[in-house]
């Protein structure tokens, strides 16, 4: 028998229900928020994330699917959704319609990594973008739909950490010290940070190794160093998330692992996962879509991952709203004939519908709509032929009633299914 690659899951039906949830009301909110959907490819060109996420990143280095194709071109699976979206937004020149473009993607992304509680190698995320403003108020407005996002999906229980990663400017002159300190603390760094020293130290700041986070408590902070524009943009930053009544922490040792960050860095952060904590994860990358090619625009975006908020939900013990079933019974082939125009009558009004397609038992047929948690069965058998009305079985309350055949659909509707 073959199974399926490591790390690449089947997603079952009893798990659907709590990713249409999650789906449908994240749809919801983004469009409450003005934002617009987009779809793009899962393969890219591999020079598009070398030149987006940096060529000394992890993902990089160790983790992209990447391969030739039979022309010989160096293709990837996409890694994360931003870099898509921005060769999307540059190449249809979205920019020229609106000032402000608000677009979001769910899909998924796939990154050669160690699977474990909440990460595989092939993930999906929720990502959302703001293209094309730089004022603070539009970060700490993309943090409130987070935090009303998973308010919405049922999920309270997080902390948003928010950092500042500065410009180019006044973040070189922060590598330089960094980079100073950690060489005279060289011996007590693991193997891979002491080989990012040097092309991405950056990244040391986010090691999970203890030794490593011993020597980084004490290491110079970014936001001493920050510019007066930086520092000012992050103090906005934090004035407006007050305003707001939006509770956060500032974890100055944050950082992304992806290079195209710049200033406001920020993760939703929660204690039922594990040391895989992270839940929201995102930040400014103003000078990303000038890099490629585009105008100089400025940028900020973020991105979930669903997986981690099903464990959430189940962690919780929450069961998402499920459209109840209605399953038709019939007794003979002239009751059959009755029950399919019935069941075609309630589709089309958009009832979630069930019938028995042999000539099965009574019994049968209700063991059956239970195993199907039907919420109501109605029966049709010679009886309920000759007076035009239907048996109507409540499988919760195991009673049962007789109506018209004619006021079933109302009858169905005052129920609210």
């Amino acid at each position: 028998m073959i199974k399926a690659i490591r790390g690449f899951n089947d997603i079952l039906p009893d798990e659907i229900k709590f990713w249409e949830y999650i789906i449908d009301t994240s749809k919801k909110v983004f469009k409450s928020f003005g934002y617009k959907e987009i779809i793009i490819p899962i393969l890219e060109k591999t020079d598009l994330f070398l030149r987006t996420i940096g060529e000394a990143t992890d993902i990089v280095e160790k983790e992209m699917y990447t391969f030739s194709d039979k022309k010989g071109n160096s293709i990837t699976l996409r890694p994360e959704a931003t870099a898509g979206i921005i060769r999307a937004y540059l190449e249809h020149n979205l920019y020229t319609k609106e000032t402000i473009t608000k677009l979001y993607l769910i899909g998924p992304m796939f990154r050669y990594e160690r699977p474990q509680k909440g990460r595989y190698r092939q993930f999906y995320q929720i990502d959302a973008e703001v293209l094309g403003e730089e004022r603070p108020l539009v970060d700490a407005e993309i943090l409130v739909m987070v935090r009303q996002l998973l308010n919405n999906i049922g999920i309270d229980d997080v902390q948003i950490e928010i950092n500042s990663l500065g410009c180019k400017k006044c973040r070189g002159l922060y590598i330089k010290k960094l980079i100073s300190f950690l060489e005279g603390r060289k011996d007590e760094l693991c193997s891979d940070c002491r080989r990012r020293l040097n092309i991405n130290p950056l990244r040391i700041l986010d090691c999970k190794v203890e030794g490593c986070r011993k020597v980084i408590q004490e290491a110079p902070i970014i936001l001493d160093y920050l510019c007066n524009e930086c520092s000012n943009h992050f103090s906005d930053l934090k004035t407006y998330l007050g305003q707001l009544e939006l509770p956060f922490i500032v974890n100055p040792l944050m950082v992304r692992g992806l290079d195209y960050y710049t200033r406001t860095t920020f993760e939703v952060t929660t204690k039922k996962l594990g040391s895989q904590n992270a839940v929201v994860a995102g930040g400014r990358y103003d000078n990303l879509i000038k890099e490629l090619g585009g105008p100089d625009i400025p940028a900020i975006g973020f991105a979930m991952g669903i997986e981690r908020l099903v464990l959430l939900l189940k962690e919780k013990g929450f069961k998402p709203y499920i459209t109840p079933l209605i399953f038709v019974a019939s007794l003979g082939e002239d009751a059959k004939k009755e029950a399919i125009n019935l069941v075609k009558n309630l589709r089309e009004a958009s009832f979630s519908v069930e019938m028995d397609y042999s000539l099965k038992s009574l019994k049968a047929q209700l063991k059956r709509a239970d195993k199907l948690n039907a919420k109501y069965v109605l029966i049709i058998g010679e009886d309920e032929l000759a007076n035009e009305e239907i048996i109507i079985r409540d499988m919760e309350k195991a009673n049962q009633e007789k109506i018209k055949k004619d006021y079933i659909l109302n009858y169905l509707k005052e129920k609210n299914l």
